[in-house]
């Protein structure tokens, strides 16, 4: 059964940069722009988040940096990987790219078959720790949370009954000889 093609979104003010891009990443994924800071988390709360973000640190308005820090805060898309793809080439800036969450800096001009190696190899690494984070947490059998799952959902449901001061009901079943 073949996989949908990942989706990656690419975040740049400059047309320039996002033809290349665009144009490269296309053969093998699902591609969408965005050309500011506000597109581009529009994009990612929409119905179906990119696989992997490539933004650029200087934008009009609300910069990449920012973006990343709000990427990184919210908790249905702070897993999504960050690809920095900038200008900014200083240590200084790739150190608080990669501070803020990132999982990559590349500075421009950028060599595009190292741009798309390392796509590639983050989005297989993304797809491994969700695959590991799922064997983790869900029973092989019976895809029913385990232990560890349920303990998890125990304790965010705890936190949110907490937050809401409101009762919180738990049931456990218990099937002998399955």
């Amino acid at each position: 059964m073949d996989q949908p093609r990942q989706r990656i979104l690419i975040v740049d003010d400059m047309p320039t940069n996002i033809r290349i891009l665009g144009e490269a990443l296309r053969k093998d994924h699902a591609v969408s722009i965005a050309t500011n800071g506000e597109q581009a988390l529009a994009a990612l709360a929409g119905d179906t988040p990119p696989d992997l973000v490539l933004l650029d640190v200087m934008m009009p308005g609300m910069d990449g940096f920012e973006v990343c820090r709000r990427i990184k805060a919210d908790a249905a898309v702070k897993d999504i990987p960050v690809i920095f793809v900038t200008s900014l080439d200083e240590a200084v800036d790739e150190e608080r790219g990669l501070s803020l969450g990132a999982v990559d800096y590349i500075a421009k001009p950028f060599s595009l078959p190292v741009v798309l190696a390392r796509v590639r190899n983050h989005l297989e690494l993304a797809r491994k720790n969700r695959m590991l984070e799922r064997l983790a947490l869900v029973d092989g059998l019976t895809e029913v949370a385990n232990r560890r799952g349920l303990d998890e959902a125990l304790d965010r449901e705890w936190r949110r009954a907490s937050r809401e001061e409101s009762s919180l009901g738990v049931l456990l079943c218990d099937n002998d000889h399955f």
